[in-house]
């Protein structure tokens, strides 16, 4: 594996975290708690893998280079590279405010305090599956979409 490969791995990861995501959610709507926690913790670990991967790739393998949709894509049309901008605003902005979020919302499951758990995780997990779903959409039109 090269560090071109990453993105590719990094896709993977975001959906893996969305299944584990959708999965743990119906298993608590189903009343299986111990399914939900391992799908959720399985989740959590997977997101972390993904940003440590993520931030590799981007610091160490393009030395902080941006990569732009436009010049992976010049043939695109320009509502492409707007609607591409939307989502890569949301997904960053919503990915910044959920690492806390999500690390507040397992921290009261495992200390116990369900009902906070649950107050608190009706963002959360709408917030956190947006961001692993758009994560693999960015990456879709990044490298697949014109390729």
């Amino acid at each position: 594996m090269s560090g071109d490969d990453l993105p590719t791995l990094n896709a993977l990861l975001n959906s893996a975290s969305a299944v584990l995501l959708i999965a743990g959610y119906f298993a608590i709507r189903s009343r299986h708690v111990t399914v939900h926690k391992s799908c959720m913790l399985s989740a959590l670990c997977v997101s972390a893998a993904f940003l440590v991967s993520y931030l590799y790739y981007h610091f160490a393998v393009k030395r902080g280079e941006p990569t732009y949709f436009m010049e992976r894509a010049p043939e695109a049309p320009g509502w492409v590279a707007k609607l591409y901008s939307v989502i890569l605003i949301s997904h960053t902005v919503l990915a910044v405010l959920s690492v806390p979020l999500i690390l507040f919302t397992i921290r009261q499951a495992l200390r116990g305090n369900f009902k906070r758990h649950v107050r608190i995780a009706r963002w959360t997990l709408p917030i956190w599956l947006y961001v692993s779903i758009t994560g693999v959409v960015v990456y879709w039109m990044l490298y697949r979409l014109y390729s």
